[in-house]
């Protein structure tokens, strides 16, 4: 007795299924055998077991590759070097499988097939992650799984991974400042981007880093997407900024990828009347895929944010869908709750505490109260009062501010009620005040010698020091 499997089978490795919602599907016929495929986690390195056909592994395996392949050319890269880096990558592309099985866990247990859209969402956004990260050396890393890639390359001679990546990536530095053989000028594009007031070295930064942009036509990418941005209101000074951070904005088709995702984020609460705030702080985020940024609406939604305040925080922090909800948002909130504080009221007020190391940046922070003298809940109380605490340098700010806080004769409980003390300048504001109540001899409250404005501190000044005078 045969089995009939429904298996999305890639037409070849450059088909345009990434970019489309159509596929064809080819129905084949396959003995009911199963196998216990042993796929090790990205992550902890754990074993999880996954009962999945061996005809439908090879055909996962396809449809992963297709994705990587198609991924690797939209950064930029040629057929031939993506066709290279993909025979080079056996073990990624078990890895991106493995993935698969554990996100849709439930799913093959419960026979279910992934289609090539699902697919395709549940592997984008993490290679998305994984550029983020990696940038330049994604290849490196693609084709060196599961090792890490050479970070100090003056350290350790290795060959070049890619030559041919490495001499696409020189011809199109070199276009930036080539001479067009039929204008005797620059090329168009380059004396388009120096009119809105880019100079030759940010082109040809640009280029380095995403080489698919010196080829980028000027009148069908690049300039509809510009005056796009300024017919939104984007001023004309930011655009130099908005395409060095994401130049792959300009490979963007307007109607069909620009416009819709504006608009699906507007349904999740975006301002309309932010976005040229919105463009210029993270111009990446028009480029995630929904699968991406849904993951991260929906960890808001478990924190018990409203759709209002989702979209508030879209519209303030916008990168907060590049943060990993697994290995960013949900162990940072961890880490806050452990402190007491409301983690869904801190998120909403700072979320760019959530983007922060809980090593390098957040545990530091928190012994440096503990060792003086302040126990969790002060701590938590701080965090929860002034979200933005966490935020600061320690050698820059807190140790600084608090070695002249203790020059105050203020007792150490007046920083639990008015944290705020920290988001002061040192220089502008809390050593000219605290001089002003000294030279006054008068005292008050922590909160009062910063927070008022000059002309409510001088009245606050007056009435204290009449009052001791009447006294």
């Amino acid at each position: 007795m045969k089995t009939f499997y429904s298996i999305q089978i890639p037409h070849h490795f450059y088909c345009a299924r990434f970019f489309s919602y159509t596929t064809k599907r080819t129905q084949l016929s396959f003995p009911a055998k199963v196998f216990i495929c042993q796929a090790k986690s990205g992550i902890d390195g754990s074993l999880n077991l996954k009962v999945v056909s061996p005809t439908l592994l090879v055909a996962e395996k396809e449809e992963a590759k297709a994705v990587l392949t198609l991924f690797l050319k939209k950064q930029g890269l040629s057929n031939a070097v993506a066709a290279r880096t993909i025979n080079k990558s056996d073990l990624f592309i078990d890895h991106l499988v493995s993935k698969l099985h554990s996100k849709h866990k439930s799913w093959y247990l419960a026979g279910r097939e992934l289609t090539t859209l699902e697919i395709r969402d549940a592997l984008i956004p993490y290679l998305e992650s994984l550029f983020d990260e990696h940038g330049d050396i994604l290849v490196d890393v693609v084709e060196n799984y599961p090792n890490p890639p050479v970070q100090d390359k003056s350290a350790v001679s290795v060959p070049p991974s890619c030559p041919v990546l490495d001499s696409r990536k020189l011809k199109a530095v070199s276009l930036a400042s080539e001479i067009d053989p039929d204008g005797g000028n620059l090329r168009p594009h380059v004396v388009y981007l120096m009119e809105l007031g880019m100079d030759i070295e940010q082109i040809q930064s640009i280029t380095n880093r995403f080489p698919a942009f010196a080829y980028y036509s000027l009148e069908g990418k690049i300039k509809p997407v510009v005056e796009f941005f300024l017919e939104l209101g984007v001023p004309r000074e930011r655009i130099p900024a908005i395409l060095s951070k994401r130049p792959q904005l300009c490979g963007i088709s307007l109607s069909e990828n620009l416009k819709p995702t504006m608009k699906f984020l507007e349904s999740l609460g975006v301002d309309e009347k932010q976005w040229p705030k919105v463009i210029y702080r993270f111009p990446a985020l028009l480029t995630y895929s929904r699968q991406k940024v849904m993951e991260s609406i929906n960890f808001l939604h478990e924190l018990g944010l409203s759709k209002e305040n989702i979209g508030k925080i879209l519209t303030r922090c916008p990168n907060i869908v590049s943060y990993s909800v697994e290995d960013n948002l949900r162990p940072t909130a961890k880490y806050f709750r452990s402190l007491g504080a409301d983690v869904g009221i801190l998120l909403f007020r700072c979320p760019q505490n959530f983007g922060l190391s809980i090593e390098a940046n957040l545990k530091p922070i928190t012994a440096f109260f503990l060792e003086r003298g302040y126990t969790l809940d002060d701590i938590g109380t701080m965090i929860s009062r002034y979200g933005a605490l966490y935020t600061f340098s320690l050698t820059e700010n807190l140790i600084p501010k608090w070695d002249f806080f203790l020059t105050t004769g203020y007792p150490k409980s007046e920083l639990v009620k008015f944290p705020q003390y920290f988001g002061y300048s040192l220089e502008k504001r809390i050593k000219p005040r605290f001089a002003i109540v000294e030279k006054s001899g008068v005292k008050l409250l922590l909160n009062q010698v910063l927070s008022l404005s000059s002309n409510n501190f001088d009245k606050a000044l007056i009435k204290k020091m009449k009052k001791m005078h009447d006294g």
